[in-house]
């Protein structure tokens, strides 16, 4: 199956391995999904992570653990959409969607699963509830 993972589903996942979002990126580790990104996640992601107080990598772990994540995701760089989200922060997000043909967009943002109605875009214990990847945290 192939998805989008937004940002802080990606971020959740390395910091936190057991949750849903842990889940998600085990299952991608182990080749059961193909996983979208761009360069504006990967960028995201390195913006964001070492903020996180969990975070134990340097800016050069981090820096080479998103070179590492570029070559196991297809990475794609959608056109530009704009106005389509709530939060014009998101609309990279949704192009990258659009155009990866991806069958799903995870993500924990709100803006963006508003958009839910129209697209498959589902939170990540949403993803493995419907798709059966057999993870409930307790």
């Amino acid at each position: 199956m192939r998805v989008v993972i937004d940002t802080n589903v990606l971020v959740s996942g390395i910091t936190y391995p057991y949750g849903h979002s842990g889940t998600i990126v085990a299952l991608w580790r182990s080749g059961s999904l193909e996983v979208v990104l761009s360069r504006y996640i990967l960028e995201e992601f390195k913006r964001v992570l070492p903020r996180l107080s969990r975070n134990t990598l340097s800016s050069e772990e981090i820096d080479q653990l998103a070179d590492t994540l570029m070559f196991i995701a297809d990475v794609v760089e959608p056109a530009e959409i704009k106005g389509k989200v709530r939060d014009s922060k998101d609309d990279p997000i949704l192009a990258l969607f659009n155009e990866s043909k991806s069958e799903a967009l995870i993500t924990g943002d709100k803006d963006l699963l508003a958009l839910a109605e129209l697209f498959p875009i589902m939170t990540p214990a949403q993803f493995c509830e419907r798709y059966g990847a057999g993870f409930h945290p307790e």
